[in-house]
């Protein structure tokens, strides 16, 4: 199983706290931890970009509602650029799709939610 997938399933799976940005960061580090997935917690990309967790080579961002759906999407792209980003995970209960690719780099889309359904 890709590291893509192993850990969208485990996402998709979890019951995440929504109550903030940081509260479901959290959640998603501890499942992380307990299923012995080695990460990088904020991980610096540049100056100006640091990303939530780069886990070999993936970056996984986590936005909730409060975030605007463009910004979000350059936030994506800008990391994207990176030579150490591979692929782009974006984990959020935002009502927004992603391409099949963001500058070159394949996008997926966790939703957040889907634990409590």
């Amino acid at each position: 199983m890709s590291v893509i997938s192993t850990v969208a399933t485990l996402i998709r799976s979890a019951r995440i706290d929504l109550s903030t940005e940081k509260s479901a960061q959290a959640c998603i580090e501890h499942l992380l931890s307990v299923a012995g997935i080695e990460y990088q917690r904020e991980h610096r990309l540049s100056d100006a970009d640091i990303v939530d967790f780069l886990i070999d080579g993936v970056a996984v961002e986590v936005k909730l509602k409060s975030a605007g759906k463009k910004s979000v999407y350059s936030q994506l792209c800008r990391y994207a650029r990176h030579e150490s980003v591979k692929a782009i995970i974006l984990v959020s209960n935002l009502s927004m799709g992603l391409p099949e690719q963001i500058e070159g780099k394949d996008a997926y889309l966790v939703k957040l939610g889907e634990g409590w359904l």
